[in-house]
């Protein structure tokens, strides 16, 4: 699996076709390869980086001939800089059943888990260790608790390496409802 960014339009080209010049090029790709799925990671949306919608991925992979390697990685500083309410356990379920009805959890190939030092909507991509930015841990608690996040690769991808254990440790404690 490739994870990368979809991509930029620089103000040169719409949106829609620099959404279809991505899918092309992701095309053009599989056709060179036998085993590479292209994991599109959403985006905070700075400048004019495509991808901090759902609706960009979805038209993404809907133009990508070969559906079974094209996948999503949802980041989730990315989703909360770019729009995407993660602040409290409902809105986080929220979310989730917007990825679900725009894009689809068969896509979703894994998920870059970070708090956001930056503001809600700001497009502005600055992660922070979990419980310590404007996302919370209600998110993650939901997150971890979401059946359908079972099997989805979490990867940590937080600011402060002396917290990971401790971090890695606290997510895998959410997985269970206290009794």
């Amino acid at each position: 699996m490739l994870n990368f960014h979809p991509g930029s339009h620089l103000g040169r080209i719409s949106e829609a076709d620099c959404l279809a010049r991505i899918a092309e090029s992701i095309n053009e790709a599989h056709a060179r390869t036998r085993t590479v799925v292209a994991v599109l990671e959403n985006t905070a949306g700075q400048g004019t980086n495509l991808g901090h919608r759902f609706e960009h991925l979805s038209a993404i992979i809907e133009a990508v001939e070969d559906k079974t390697r094209v996948g999503v990685c949802l980041d989730t500083c990315h989703a909360f800089a770019a729009g995407y309410d993660l602040r409290s356990a409902e809105a986080t379920t929220a979310t989730l059943d917007e990825f679900g009805a725009v894009i689809g959890f068969d896509y979703l190939r894994g998920m870059h888990l970070n708090d956001a030092r930056s503001a809600f909507a700001s497009r502005v991509d600055r992660h922070h260790s979990l419980g310590q930015g404007n996302i919370g841990l209600a998110a993650f608690t939901t997150l971890m608790r979401d059946p359908r996040i079972d099997d989805i690769p979490l990867i940590l991808e937080t600011i402060d390496s002396s917290l990971w254990a401790e971090e890695i440790a606290w997510l895998r404690a959410q997985q269970f409802e206290p009794s």
